[in-house]
């Protein structure tokens, strides 16, 4: 039975569910940033998928990445898997802007995260939820 990290559960909302991850919106409006969650317990690492498991897992981003670019049109998008604070296989992806309050550093350890008002939260998860759910894989 997959459970969530405690401190993933804690600092996310959830936006959508794929068929391996589920999707989640950081709780820091400075970055728009996603983070996906294999439904897989116990699983640290890429390479503990199963290989099917590891294509699903790169589609998923792919497709999570298209969607966030399509809504926030950033200067890159930052794509990772640290698991240095939170062990369960999690990946990052991270709008970034030139001039945002990490640029050209990573995010992590940049100044103290601000919330989302629910308002503000919801609507970027209403639209984050749309773009995903449309967006298809690249031909």
């Amino acid at each position: 039975m997959f459970r969530l990290h405690d401190r993933l559960a804690a600092d996310t909302s959830e936006i959508i569910r794929l068929d391996l991850c589920r999707v989640l919106l950081m709780e820091d409006r400075r970055f728009p940033w996603v983070i996906l969650a294999p439904q897989r317990e116990g699983i640290t690492e890429i390479h503990q998928l199963w290989d099917e498991d590891q294509q699903l897992l790169w589609r998923e981003v792919a497709q999570v990445s298209r969607a966030l670019s399509q809504h926030c049109a950033p200067d890159k998008l930052n794509v990772a898997a640290l698991g240095n604070v939170v062990p369960q296989l999690h990946i990052h992806v991270v709008a970034r802007f030139r001039g945002d309050a990490a640029w050209p550093h990573p995010v992590w350890g940049a100044g103290e995260a601000e919330a989302y008002d629910d308002e503000a939260r919801a609507a970027l998860i209403g639209r984050l939820h749309e773009g995903i759910g449309a967006a298809q894989p690249a031909a």
